[in-house]
C-alpha cells in the first residue's frame, strides 16, 4: 500500500532560510500500505477483497460457492444474510464456510438442489473496528429446457417468395445462443439473401430451388451448463415454373399454368421490424444492436444512417450482412433516431428507430478509505450519475446511518460525509449505495483512526544508477498517523539540501532534474510526526553517457562488390555494452552476405536490395545510442565481358589447434571465376568406421577461411573443402592429413527402449544401439537392466554384447517393469539412463465379462450392457470388448437354418453397445468376450432375446385376372419380409372415370391366409384402382397399387370415344362367343364351299372360271363392311399407330406390378386410355395411345377377332 497524495512538485528555491527541506503535507486520505511487517501490528477496518458477482448464475449441477474474502486486523469474522435475514449456516449441514474466510460453499451434489438456494445473499466481514458488507449476491441456478413438442408441417412455395423459418428457442438462463445447421451438424451458408435474426429465426429474402431441404434445424446452446436442444427439423420445399405447371397439368385445368417467369420482381418490404417507425432502449456501456431485414426481388441491400447526427466511426460495426447496425460502449449521446434504408432495383424502402440510452449508475468519485489520527480533520466523497439519476444512501458497519449509532464528529451533506477533530472511536466501515431503477453500485469505504509513529517503507542501502545529465528519482515511500513530514538530506555529515537543484514529490521521492558526477553519494530520508521519527540511506551513482564516436557514414558502391561500415563506441567502463545493427528500422537479412565483427559490419556480394539506411545501436543497462549511414547500390563500370564459373576448388588444408574434441583448419580458396564466393562447406571421412564415405560437417562464410571444428572422440578424421558462389559448387579439395582422437565413454545412451513380451512368461527388452561414430571408444556394450515396477526388488542387469535385444525369462504374466539400457565401452559408462516401463508378456483373458444384459430398443436395435472384467484377470493390455450375435432361428417360422455369427467389436473400457440392423420379430442369441492384446477371453453365458415384430414389406406381386361385367379376380404373394404374423390383409379401390377423376373409395378388410379375392357387384366397363396391403400387430406395411377393367355389355360395343385432341380407351368385345357372329361365320363358311364346288366342276368340264377377278368386280356384300375404312367391325386404329410408347406407361402386360412401380396412376399418363383386352378381358395395351401391336403370348390374342380375320382362316 502507498500514501496517496495528489501529483504535485514542490521547488525548493536557493534563498530558503533553513538549513534541511521539509516537506510539508496537507492531511488527506491516507491508505494503509500493503507491507507485511507493517500489517502484522497495524489495526485496520475489514476491506472486502473479493466477492462473486451481483447476478449469480450457477450450473445445478455443481455444489454452489458463494465468495466472500477480506482483509482487515484483527482478522475479520464473517456473516451472512439470506433474503434480508440471518442465514444460520450451521443449522443447515449443506452449508459449509472456509475457515479464514467467508465463502460458503453448498453442497448440492449429494443430496440438495439448487432450486432450494435461490436467493438474495450478503456477506459481512466484521472486526472490532468496524463491519464491511458485500453486494446482494442474487443466486439463480442456470436453465436449459427442452423444445415444447410441436408438429412442423413442410413449407411449400414457389421460387421467388419470401420466407421465415422460425426459432422460438425455450427461455433459459442464461439465454441461449442460436443458430441453425443441418443433420450433418454443417451450419447453414448465410448470405445478403438469407440470414439469421437476432430474434433466432432464419430470414430468406427471397428463395431458390437450391433452398429445397428437409433439415432446416434450429439449435440453442446454452453455455453455462454446455448443452445444445434441438428443433424439430423443418422441410422446406421450392417449387420452380416447370414443376408447378407440372403439379398443375396434372389437376387443374389447361388455363392456370403459370408463364414462364418464376415469381415476379418486386420492391423491398421489410420481414422485421413491422411498420415504419420503432423505438429500442439500451444501457450505457452496452453494445447497441439494431436490426432491420427486408424482403423483395433482387435481394435488398441495407444502408444505415443516423438522422440527426454520424454514426460513431471507431464504435460502429457492421454484422449479418450489414443487416445489423452495432455500436459498442454506447452513451447518452448515442440517443436519437436512427433509419434503415432497404433498396434494391425496383424501389426503396425505410424504417425509423428511436433510440433511447438509458444509464446504471456508474462512479465520478468512489469513496476512499481515510486514516486520520485523533484530532483531525476529513471527509468521505461519493459521487455517481446515471439515467434517471441515481440517489444517494450512506451506511454505517452496514446499518443505515439514519439508525446507525450516533458521531459527534460526522456530518452528512448529501453525497458527502465530514469528519471533524476524529476520535479513535470514530473508526467505522462506511457504505455508499447509489441506485436508480436500472441498478445500483455499493462501495466500503472505512475511516480508521490511528495513532502511529513515522515508518519509512523504502528499502534501505537502495542503489540508483543515473547516466550523467539525466534525472535522477530517489525514492521515500512513509507510512504514519499523523501524516510525517519528510526531509532529505546528503551526506554522512548531514549537509542540508538547500540548492534549487532538487524538487521535492508529495509522495516523499526526490528528484535531481539534472545529475552530475558530483551527485554521487549517500542520500538520508527523514520522516517525522509527533509520535517519533524514521529515517533511511539510499545511494546514487553517476555513470558516464555511451558514445559513438566512429560512426558509419553514407557509401555507394558497385553491384556485386563489398562495402563495410564502421561503428566504434565509447562506454562507462562499469557497463557492459551490446552492438546490433538495423537495416531499414529492422533486423538484418538471414544473410551470409552480412557479417558483423566488433565494430564493423561488412556486406559481401552488394545487390540492389542491399540499398537503404544501415544503423548501428549500442545498448546498456542504463541508456543506449544509436547512428545510421545510407548505402546506395549502383551499376558496375562496363567492362569486358567476365567468365563466369563455379569456384576452383581450395587447397593447402592445414589441421592446427589439435584438441580432444576440436581441431582448427583453414585452407588456401581457389579463384572464385568471378563470381564472388558465398560460403565453404567442409566434409569429412570417418577412415575406422566408415572408410570412403564423406559427411557434411559445417559451413561457413565466404569471407571466411578458417573454421573451429567440434570432434568426436575415437574416430579417424580427414577433412576435405568445397567452394560455392551462385553458379554452383566447386569440386572437393584434396584430402587433409588424417586426425585420430582419443577414445571415450559414450556421450548417449540408446534410443527407443522398450520393454514387450512375446510370452506369457517373459520379458523382450528392445532397443535401437549406437552407430559405430556414436560408440567413442571400442569395446562397445550395453548393460541392460529390470526390476518390477510395483515391488521392492533390486535392479538386475546383464552386460550383453553389441545387440539389440535381451528376453528375460520366468516372468510373472503382464506384470510392469522398470527398465534401463546404458552403453559402456573400454573407457568407461555413458551418463545415466532414464528408465522406462514395460510388461512381461500377455496372456488370454481368464474372466468373462458378467452381467450380460439385453435392453431391446426396438425392432431392429438392442442395446446391451455388461460389467466389466476386474484389471488383473485381463492379463494384458484392454483392447475392448467384442459381442458376438447370431439369429438362432426366426420367432414365425422356427426353422434352423444355418448360423451366421455377427461380431462387433468396441473399444477401450466402454461396459456397453448397441446392435444395430436387426431383423425383426427374431431370435437372437450372443455372448460377450473381454479382448486384449494376446486375444480373446472365455465368451459369457449366451443370452437370448427376441426382437419385436415389425410392419410388413409390401406383397411380393399384385395381378387381376378373370375380368367380368361385374367382377374383377385378385391374385397375390404374400410379403417377402412379413417382420411378424400376418394379422389381415387390406384392399382400397375405387372407380376412375373417363376424366381421370378418382370415385369413392371402398376398404375391404381380408383373412391372412387367403392369396386370392373375387370383387363382385362392380360397374361393367369401368376402370377401377387398388391400393393392396398387409397388416401385422406393429401395423400396416407398404401398399401396392394396381388398376384394372371390367367387360363391357354384351349388347354392343361401345364406339372409341375421340374428342379435343384427346385420345380415349378403345374397347372392344371378344365376340367369338357371340351367338350372330357364329351364325354369320358359318353362313360365309358354306358359301365358300358351294364356290369351290363350282369352280372344281367348271374346271372337270374345260372350262375357265377367273375367281379372283369374279371376286374383285363382285365383293360380296357380306365382307364389303368388313374393312377398315368402314369402321362397323373393323379394329380401333388413330393416327399414332406407329409412334413408339410413352415414357408414362409402365404398367407390363401381366398385370404383375412391381414394387417400385406401385404408385403408378393415370394422371402419370398423357391423353387417356387407348389400350385393348385378352380374351381373359386383362388390360394389355397402354395409355396415350397403342403405339405397335404386340405378338400375342401363348394362346391369347392380342386383339379382338373380327370377320375378315375368320374368313381368312378358312382361306
Amino acid at each position: 500500500m502507498q500514501l496517496k497524495i495528489m501529483p504535485k512538485k514542490k521547488r525548493l528555491s536557493a534563498g530558503r532560510a533553513p538549513l534541511m527541506l521539509f516537506l510539508c503535507q496537507m492531511i488527506s486520505a491516507l491508505e494503509v500500505p500493503l507491507d507485511p511487517k507493517l500489517l502484522e501490528d497495524l489495526v485496520q477496518p475489514p476491506t472486502i477483497t473479493q466477492q462473486s458477482p451481483k447476478d449469480y448464475i450457477i450450473d445445478p449441477r455443481e455444489n454452489i460457492v458463494i465468495q466472500c474474502e477480506a482483509k482487515g486486523k484483527p482478522s475479520p469474522s464473517f456473516s451472512w444474510t439470506r433474503n434480508g435475514t440471518h442465514f444460520d449456516i450451521d443449522k443447515d449441514p449443506l452449508v459449509t464456510m472456509k475457515p479464514g474466510s467467508g465463502t460458503l460453499t453448498i453442497n448440492i451434489m449429494s443430496e440438495g438442489k439448487a432450486e432450494t438456494y435461490e436467493g438474495v445473499y450478503q456477506c459481512t466481514a466484521r472486526n472490532e473496528r468496524g463491519a464491511a458488507i458485500s453486494n446482494n449476491i442474487v443466486i439463480r441456478p442456470s436453465r436449459s429446457p427442452l423444445w415444447t413438442k410441436e408438429k412442423l408441417e413442410p413449407i411449400i412455395l414457389r421460387n421467388g417468395q419470401s420466407l421465415v423459418l422460425p426459432c422460438r428457442p425455450p427461455i433459459g438462463l442464461p439465454p441461449p445462443i442460436i443458430f441453425w445447421m443441418d443433420n450433418s451438424f454443417q451450419r447453414l451458408p448465410q448470405s445478403e439473401r438469407v440470414s439469421q435474426g437476432l430474434n433466432g429465426d432464419l430470414y430468406f429474402s427471397n428463395v431458390l430451388p437450391e433452398d429445397t431441404r428437409e433439415d432446416y434445424i434450429c439449435y440453442a446452446r446454452f453455455n453455462h451448463t454446455q448443452t445444445i436442444q434441438q428443433k424439430q427439423p423443418i422441410s422446406v420445399k421450392v417449387i420452380s415454373v416447370d414443376e408447378l405447371n407440372d403439379t398443375i397439368a396434372a389437376n387443374l385445368s389447361d388455363t392456370e399454368f403459370y408463364g414462364a417467369k418464376s415469381h415476379r420482381q418486386r420492391p423491398p418490404t421489410f420481414l422485421t421490424p413491422d411498420g415504419n417507425t420503432s423505438r429500442k432502449e439500451e444501457l450505457r456501456g452496452n453494445v447497441l444492436s439494431l436490426e432491420c431485414i427486408a424482403e423483395g426481388l433482387p435481394t435488398p441491400i441495407i444502408y444505415w444512417i443516423k438522422e440527426d447526427g454520424t454514426l460513431p466511426i471507431n464504435r460502429t460495426f457492421y454484422r449479418n450482412f450489414k443487416k445489423t447496425l452495432q455500436i459498442v460502449q454506447v452513451t447518452e449521446a448515442d440517443s436519437g433516431n436512427y433509419q434503415c434504408i432497404a433498396k434494391n432495383a425496383l424501389g426503396a424502402i425505410h424504417h425509423t428507430i428511436s433510440v433511447t440510452v438509458k444509464a446504471a449508475p456508474y462512479w465520478i468519485i468512489a469513496p476512499q478509505n481515510l486514516v486520520l489520527s485523533p484530532e483531525e480533520d476529513g471527509t468521505l466523497i461519493c459521487r455517481a450519475n446515471g439515467n434517471p439519476k441515481p440517489r444517494i444512501s450512506w451506511l454505517s458497519n452496514g446499518v443505515p446511518i439514519e439508525i446507525a449509532p450516533d458521531d459527534p464528529s460526522r456530518k452528512i451533506d448529501g453525497d458527502t460525509i465530514i469528519f471533524s477533530k476524529v476520535q479513535e472511536r470514530s473508526s467505522a466501515v462506511y457504505q455508499c449505495n447509489a441506485s436508480n431503477e436500472y441498478g445500483y453500485l455499493l462501495a466500503n469505504a472505512f475511516v480508521n483512526v490511528l495513532a502511529e509513529p513515522p515508518r519509512i517503507l523504502t528499502s534501505a542501502n537502495t542503489l540508483y544508477q543515473v547516466i550523467a545529465n539525466r534525472p535522477a528519482l530517489l525514492d521515500c515511500a512513509f507510512f504514519g498517523s499523523p501524516l510525517p513530514t519528510i526531509e532529505w538530506f546528503k551526506g554522512a555529515k548531514g549537509s542540508a539540501l538547500r540548492e534549487d537543484i532538487y524538487v521535492l514529490h508529495e509522495n516523499g521521492t526526490l528528484e535531481i532534474p539534472v545529475a552530475q558526477k558530483d551527485s554521487t553519494g549517500t542520500y538520508t530520508c527523514v520522516a517525522r510526526n509527533k509520535l517519533g521519527m524514521a529515517n533511511n540511506d539510499v545511494h546514487l551513482e553517476i555513470k558516464d553517457p555511451t558514445r559513438i564516436i566512429k560512426q558509419p557514414e553514407y557509401a555507394v558502391v558497385q553491384r556485386g562488390s563489398t562495402v563495410s561500415f564502421e561503428c566504434k563506441v565509447k562506454h562507462d567502463h562499469t557497463l557492459i555494452p551490446t552492438v546490433m545493427w538495423l537495416k531499414d528500422h529492422g533486423e538484418l537479412p538471414n544473410d551470409g552476405r552480412f557479417t558483423v565483427d566488433k565494430d564493423r559490419l561488412v556486406v559481401a556480394d552488394v545487390n540492389d536490395d542491399d540499398g537503404g539506411t544501415y544503423t548501428c545501436v549500442a545498448n546498456t543497462t542504463l541508456d543506449n545510442v544509436s547512428a545510421s549511414a545510407v548505402l546506395s547500390v549502383v551499376a558496375p563500370t562496363p567492362t569486358p565481358a567476365p567468365i563466369y564459373d563455379v569456384p576452383n576448388p581450395p587447397f593447402d588444408l592445414e589441421l592446427t589447434d589439435q584438441l580432444d574434441r576440436s581441431v582448427q583448419l583453414s585452407w588456401t580458396p581457389g579463384d572464385d571465376n568471378n563470381s564472388p564466393i558465398t560460403k565453404f562447406i567442409i566434409e569429412y571421412e570417418d577412415a575406422m568406421h566408415e572408410p570412403g564415405l564423406w559427411h557434411h560437417q559445417t559451413e561457413v562464410p565466404g569471407t571466411q577461411t578458417t573454421a573451429q571444428l567440434k570432434l568426436s572422440p575415437y574416430v579417424n578424421y580427414s577433412f576435405r573443402v568445397m567452394a560455392e558462389n551462385n553458379l554452383g559448387r566447386s569440386l572437393p579439395s584434396e584430402a587433409s592429413e588424417q586426425y585420430l582422437t582419443k577414445a571415450a565413454e559414450p556421450d548417449k545412451n540408446p534410443t527407443a527402449v522398450e520393454g514387450l513380451g512375446s510370452e506369457p512368461d517373459n520379458l523382450v527388452i528392445t532397443w535401437k544401439p549406437l552407430n559405430g561414430f556414436e560408440s567413442n571408444g571400442p569395446g562397445l556394450q550395453y548393460k541392460v537392466s529390470w526390476r518390477q515396477k510395483d515391488g521392492d526388488d533390486e535392479w538386475t542387469s546383464v552386460v550383453v554384447a553389441n545387440v539389440s535385444k535381451y528376453i528375460v525369462s520366468g516372468t510373472p504374466t503382464f506384470v510392469p517393469y522398470l527398465i534401463k539400457v546404458q552403453a559402456l565401452n573400454d573407457a568407461g559408462f555413458a551418463p545415466e539412463p532414464a528408465a522406462v516401463m514395460g510388461h512381461s508378456g500377455e496372456d488370454l483373458p481368464m474372466v468373462a465379462p458378467g452381467n450380460v444384459r439385453v435392453n431391446v430398443v426396438n425392432s431392429t436395435l438392442a442395446e446391451v450392457h455388461w460389467d466389466p472384467v476386474p484389471l488383473k484377470s485381463i492379463r494384458g493390455h484392454l483392447q475392448g470388448y467384442r459381442i458376438y450375435y447370431w439369429k438362432a432361428q426366426s420367432s414365425l417360422t422356427r426353422n434352423r437354418r444355418h448360423i451366421e455369427k455377427k461380431i462387433l467389436t468396441f473399444q477401450g473400457s466402454k461396459t456397453h453397445g448397441m446392435l444395430p440392423g436387426l431383423e425383426p420379430f427374431s431370435h437372437y442369441t450372443l455372448n460377450v468376450r473381454v479382448v486384449n492384446g494376446k486375444g480373446e477371453g472365455p465368451a459369457s453365458p449366451d443370452k437370448v432375446f427376441n426382437t419385436p415384430e415389425g410392419v410388413p414389406s409390401a406383397p411380393s406381386s399384385l395381378k387381376i385376372v378373370n375380368p367380368t361385367l361385374d367382377s374383377l379376380t385378385l391374385e397375390w404373394e404374400p410379403p417377402s419380409h412379413p417382420n411378424g404374423i400376418l394379422t389381415e390383409y387390406t384392399l382400397k379401390y375405387q372407380p376412375i372415370n373417363s376424366t381421370h377423376e378418382l370415385g369413392p373409395l371402398v376398404d375391404l378388410k381380408i383373412p391372412a391366409n387367403k392369396t386370392r379375392w373375387i370383387l363382385k357387384n362392380l360397374n361393367f366397363s369401368t376402370r377401377y384402382k387398388f391400393y393392396f396391403y398387409a397388416q401385422t400387430a406393429a401395423g400396416s406395411g407398404i401398399q401396392i397399387t394396381e388398376e384394372a377393367i371390367t367387360t363391357v355389355d354384351e349388347a354392343g360395343i361401345l364406339p372409341p370415344d375421340v374428342g379435343a385432341g384427346k385420345a380415349m380407351a378403345s374397347r372392344q368385345v371378344d365376340i367369338a362367343t357371340q351367338g350372330w357372329f357364329i351364325g354369320l361365320m358359318c353362313a360365309v363358311a358354306l358359301l365358300i364351299l358351294i364356290l369351290l364346288i363350282v369352280c372344281f366342276i367348271r374346271r372337270n368340264k374345260g372350262g375357265k372360271y377367273p375367281v379372283k377377278e369374279k371376286e374383285d368386280a363382285h365383293a360380296d356384300p357380306e365382307i364389303q363392311p368388313m374393312k377398315e375404312d368402314d369402321g362397323t367391325f373393323g379394329e380401333y386404329s388413330d393416327a399414332e399407330d406407329h409412334k413408339p410408347l410413352k415414357k408414362g406407361s409402365r404398367t407390363p402386360s401381366d398385370r404383375t406390378v412391381k414394387k417400385e412401380d406401385s404408385d403408378d396412376s393415370l394422371v402419370d399418363y398423357g391423353e387417356g386410355v387407348n389400350g385393348q383386352f385378352n380374351e381373359d378381358g386383362s388390360f394389355i395395351g397402354q395409355y396415350s395411345g397403342k403405339k405397335e401391336k404386340e405378338p400375342a403370348e401363348g394362346n391369347e390374342s392380342s386383339e379382338a377377332p373380327s370377320p375378315v380375320n375368320a374368313m381368312n382362316s378358312f382361306v
